[in-house]
């Protein structure tokens, strides 16, 4: 037997383990390896998915005969896990006689749905500019501080309340502060008691970093295929996955690719990723944080989570500045699923003409910092003013963020988001101030406010 760090090759005399088999060393087996690679007929290599302190050469290694294997089911609701399927949260062990491998095949071709449909969230700025795909992957774009995680809160929120679903969080290769904070978050909305929690943080070896999306996408699929029942998976952040590969390839002593990354990139995102998948008993919708090294979108781990989302949505610093929450640009994120043939040709039109309202308020941004807003002719007025009034009205006070802003969070249906929207953009409410529109649900609420503020300019001596 040899050990370098996290990875040991292990000798067995009689029968060799099989590729991915777990191995366990220690005096209670709490050395836990997974299989890669087999070197010669009775030598193996595995990578560590534990810390390996305290073990030598020569000590027993036994083969467990089969693949991590985790618990399923409805009793994992409102608890913590890590790679194995233990409980993180210091409560009592999860009582359960299902039990999953983590290495599962994505659900074959006659499984699969040819349905496409829209999965609704609630919230204004995804199901008007960039709608989520049931089924499908969609990419979330943000840095530190504008809201990504209050965004993600909020679709949990709504997922239990309107789609009568279930909810599951796998932070990949993040910040242990930030697996508290997340859970704290949830407990407070009260959204923890359908929700499954799973986590591989930045202190943990690169082995169960690499696995724990598998661990996630092996409870989810439970509920898919079982309970019947649409998940929505969180991840956070994909690219720590591929980043964890990364780290693990170079151990294991592989050639590297492109810019320092595996040669099987590539085939292991696929194989996350093509288990999300919308079949007829139900379906997995996931939305991915993703980090973008350097923001160079032509990096080869941007290039390659692009080619499976079917949405992507960014945050922006600046709108988040402006109090613009939540802050989504709407002009730099997109959907497949903005299509005539699926949304509708009115969502399509309508998506269109705001898109175009504020692209032309964009272009418009820098004459007026110079010359001022009295030199634009009166058309450009106007489109700066139904721009200004869309930018308001695409905010909206969320659920999840009822305890500290004191606002009662709104849930706005798509129907009557494209209505209001197409409402603005005809100048039916041209004589509104702008405020009326900032951090509201439905239009009557512009109307409300309107009167309020017009009442009290009357009533001012």
């Amino acid at each position: 037997m040899a050990i370098r760090g996290n990875v040991v090759d292990a000798y067995f005399p009689h029968r060799i383990p099989s590729i991915n088999n777990l191995l366990l060393a220690g005096d209670n087996g709490n050395i836990a390896f997974e299989v890669t690679t087999h070197l010669e007929p009775h030598l193996v290599r595995g990578i560590a998915l534990t810390a390996t302190s305290g073990l030598a050469r020569g000590v027993d290694i036994a083969d467990t005969g089969r693949p991590i294997t985790v618990p399923v089911g409805k009793e994992l609701l409102g608890r913590i896990f890590n790679v194995f399927g233990q409980p993180l949260d210091g409560g009592e062990p999860v009582i359960t006689d299902r039990q999953r491998s983590i290495h599962q095949r994505p659900p074959e071709l006659q499984r699969q749905s040819t349905q496409t449909s829209i999965l609704h969230t609630g919230i204004k700025a995804l199901d008007i500019l960039s709608p989520l795909e049931r089924g499908g992957k969609a990419g979330l774009f943000g840095g530190a501080g504008v809201g990504k995680t209050v965004l993600l809160m909020e679709m949990i929120h709504n997922m239990v309340g309107q789609h009568e679903g279930m909810n599951l969080f796998c932070g990949i290769g993040e910040r242990s502060r930030e697996a508290e904070e997340v859970w704290r978050e949830m407990d407070e909305s009260g959204v923890l008691d359908n929700t499954i929690l799973v986590f591989g943080q930045m202190n943990e070896p690169p082995g169960a970093r690499f696995r724990v999306g598998h661990t996630a996408l092996t409870m989810a699929e439970y509920f898919r295929d079982e309970a019947r029942q649409d998940v929505l998976l969180l991840m956070d952040n994909i690219f720590r996955f591929i980043q964890a590969g990364s780290e693990v390839s170079g151990l294991m002593g592989l050639l590297p690719s492109r810019m320092g990354y595996q040669s099987t990139m590539a085939s292991e995102l696929a194989e996350l990723q093509e288990r999300i998948a919308n079949t007829r008993t139900g379906s997995i919708t996931s939305v991915q944080a993703v980090y973008v090294p350097a923001d160079d979108f032509t990096d080869p781990a941007a290039v390659h989570i692009f080619g499976h989302l079917s949405s992507y949505i960014v945050l922006s610093r600046q709108r988040a500045s402006q109090g613009l929450y939540p802050a989504v640009d709407p002009l730099q994120s997109h959907s497949k699923m903005l299509v005539p043939h699926v949304v509708g040709k009115k969502h399509y039109r309508v998506a269109r003409e705001i898109r175009k309202t504020l692209a032309n308020y964009e272009e418009l941004k820098d004459i007026i910092a110079m010359l001022g807003l009295e030199e634009l002719s009166t058309q450009d007025r106007q489109t700066v003013f139904r721009a200004r009034r869309l930018e308001r009205f695409l905010t909206q006070p969320f659920f999840s963020t009822e305890h500290f802003t004191g606002q009662e969070g709104r849930l706005v249906s798509l129907e009557k988001g494209l209505e209001d929207c197409e409402r603005i953009l005809n100048d039916e409410f041209a004589d509104y101030p702008e405020s009326s529109f900032y951090m509201i649900g439905g239009i009557e609420e512009a109307e409300k406010n309107a009167a309020e503020t017009a009442s009290a300019g009357t009533d001012t001596p």
